[in-house]
């Protein structure tokens, strides 16, 4: 299996356990305070490993035509969307909103065809039609279930959420090849120190040990560790094929809601379940193969002396062992199997 793919699968996982587990914790905290701990324990952790990787800080290494990229970014992904998605879980299920966020990966692969031009075969066309079928029937209101409202404005401000992600995975995706670590734990600190301030001008309540500490583990897995993943797999993948293979993640929430937290569903959900899992089935068995053109590129990533990394060093290099520099790719046209990642990004 493709590294990228394990990285996109990965951080599925993590963001989806995160979500039923935030809610558990929302119980107590307010939405905009949680939102806020949630991204503060992901960015403080996230500085620490860099820090202890590094021997020490370092700069980040970002161009300055990629600053605006990473700060809108941040901006709808670590503020606006968080927020959202914790208003959301105050008025629906965590299994529903759980589900809800498989209209993130469709709304993402929207932009990267429309607006930044990355292909979407016919194949993840019809999957996303078939994940957006499954959001509308589950978000038909429905009565109560675990004691939770089910209305209109619960699923929309999840679906809120999910076009702020969306927008955050695009520009993230322009930013991709820089530091992982640097990336998400910038998103961390800045949303979780301007959602914490915003919520205690608010009248948030500090909150108390007992549940701060496993928020601050929480944001530090779901929404931290998950985002560097998420970052290795949009090099690796594109926009769109990691928001596909990403899709995964709600299935995981809403079992853990379902299992752990004992949460009642209805028929409806069932039946949006279905329609979101044959989406997400087509989106994980789509290949893309074809004649291409590579043109002239000039960039700094990690990598190896592959078929795409032909240049000369300095030093003596092995190959086979992974390294990071400054380095110019030359004009090559051949067809392989590739996904439009940050050496194929041709139009078609």
């Amino acid at each position: 299996m493709n590294t990228s793919v394990i990285y996109a699968l990965a951080a599925a996982a993590l963001f989806g356990a995160s979500t039923p587990l935030a809610k558990w914790l929302g119980a107590e905290v307010s939405a905009v305070l949680l939102a806020g701990l949630l991204y503060l324990g992901s960015g403080a952790g996230l500085a620490l490993v860099r820090c202890i990787r590094d021997r020490g800080w370092k700069r980040s290494g970002l161009l300055a035509g990629e600053w605006p990229w990473l700060l809108g970014a941040i901006v709808f992904g670590g503020v606006l969307g968080p927020v959202a998605l914790m208003f959301g879980l105050t008025r629906t299920s965590g299994a529903t909103a759980s589900l809800m966020l498989n209209i993130e990966p469709v709304l993402t692969a929207l932009l990267a065809w429309v607006v930044f031009k990355e292909n979407a075969d016919r194949r993840i066309v019809v999957g996303m039609l078939a994940i957006i079928a499954g959001g509308i029937v589950l978000s038909w209101p429905s009565g109560h279930a675990s004691g939770v409202s089910q209305s209109w404005l619960g699923p929309i401000a999840v679906a809120f959420a999910c076009l702020c992600w969306a927008i955050d995975n695009n520009l993230t995706r322009k930013v991709s090849a820089s530091d992982s670590l640097f990336i998400a734990g910038s998103k961390g600190l800045f949303a979780g120190l301007v959602n914490c301030a915003i919520a205690l001008a608010l009248g948030a309540h500090c909150v108390p040990v007992h549940v701060l500490t496993p928020t601050l583990l929480i944001g530090f897995l779901g929404y931290g560790v998950s985002l560097v993943l998420f970052v290795l797999a949009l090099r690796g993948l594109g926009a769109a094929r990691t928001g596909a293979y990403f899709s995964t993640a709600p299935f995981l929430g809403a079992a853990i809601s379902i299992l752990i937290f004992g949460e009642s569903v209805s028929l409806l959900f069932w039946l949006a379940a279905a329609f979101m899992l044959f989406g997400v089935w087509l989106h994980l068995t789509e290949t893309h193969a074809h004649m291409h053109l590579h043109e002239p590129l000039e960039h700094a990533h990690r990598h190896t002396h592959d078929v795409h990394h032909q240049h000369e060093h300095a030093g003596d290099e092995p190959s086979g062992i992974v390294h990071s520099h400054m380095h110019q790719h030359l004009p090559i046209q051949h067809s392989h199997p590739h996904f439009p990642d940050i050496h194929h990004r041709h139009t078609h």
